[in-house]
């Protein structure tokens, strides 16, 4: 198997970041679950958070002139961080758009009881996982119960606004498949969710994102626990599309860690692997702007680019 950057030079791609419109943010490993195919290998014992002073470090980094216009916030479940509702609060100010990608059981944790009214009030975008429309699939991957806690949840996003077509109050589902093959046709999968979640449960959403599992953290450790790491490394890698690899989600794209290290996404970030150029931390720059064009790569990059591509809002093309 070639190294991703020969591959990319097979097909004569060039991976080089364009201006960055997108900031990603992950506030912390901690999460209320600990899901079989976490690339970040969250859960409730986890104790990287970021604190207070990441964020206002963030926060004066974005006063400064770029061509910033979106922050994406992950975690862990970022809402369990104490800082989150000021995060956004301060993000809002500045009227930049706002993504919070949430697994929507976080939502009936304790001190999580206003949570979605604050996001709605906020005209926040909720990109939600829900990798399967069925109760069997989401508990085998996230655990039992967890599939009637999202559909609540679903219904209160609902009764808020979310989901209906409200262009500020936008709600976004994510699949992933179950095992070690390829998302599928992401606008079919959507008419299947959207007819399911209607009939059965009166549920509406906006998109759905699909999503190749990535071969990191504890998928990995799924694909070695049952020899299947090299296989499904050979299906990335037969079905790499350079339609996909052309729109590639790093192009656009940074990654903060729950530390202010800075990473070309949020994968490289689980892995730790620096910028090309030189491992660099938020408190080591005075703009974004000095961030090289310059991309980290390697053999995980073909989950993003096999099949119709994978990134943060799903397929590629």
């Amino acid at each position: 198997m070639k190294v991703f950057a020969e591959k990319l030079k097979d097909n004569n791609l060039k991976l080089r970041r364009n201006n960055i419109s997108t900031l990603q943010v992950n506030m912390g490993k901690l999460c209320n679950q600990a899901c079989s195919h976490c690339h970040v290998e969250a859960g409730p014992k986890r104790t990287e958070i970021m604190d207070i002073r990441v964020i206002s470090k963030i926060l004066t980094l974005l006063k400064k002139k770029n061509q910033i216009n979106t922050v994406d916030i992950t975690g862990g479940a970022p809402e369990l961080n104490a800082n989150f509702k000021y995060f956004i609060t301060e993000l809002k100010k500045r009227d930049f758009h706002i993504i919070d990608r949430c697994n929507l059981t976080v939502l009936h944790e304790k001190g999580q009881e206003n949570t979605a009214e604050f996001l709605a009030k906020n005209r926040v975008e909720i990109v939600a996982s829900l990798p399967c429309y069925t109760m069997e699939n989401v508990d085998k991957q996230r655990g039992r119960g967890v599939f009637d806690k999202s559909i609540s949840s679903l219904k209160k996003l609902n009764k808020l606004g979310y989901g209906k077509g409200n262009k500020f109050l936008k709600l976004n589902l994510v699949y992933n498949p179950l095992e070690d093959f390829l998302a599928p046709d992401q606008q079919k999968l959507e008419v299947e969710y959207k007819e399911f979640l209607k009939t059965n449960f009166q549920i509406c959403f906006d998109r759905l994102f699909s999503l190749n599992n990535m071969p990191i953290k504890r998928f990995n450790h799924f694909l070695k626990r049952n020899n299947k790491y090299h296989s499904y490394m050979d299906l990335l890698y037969n079905n790499f599309n350079p339609a996909a690899a052309s729109n590639i989600m790093c192009k656009g794209m940074v990654s903060i860690s729950w530390d202010g290290s800075i990473h070309d996404c949020d994968f490289n970030q689980m892995l730790d692997i620096p910028l090309k150029d030189k491992k660099m931390n938020i408190f080591h720059i005075n703009s974004f702007g000095e961030i090289s064009d310059n991309i980290s790569t390697d053999y995980h990059c073909y989950g993003c680019t096999a099949g119709s591509g994978s990134s943060c809002k799903g397929s590629l093309i």
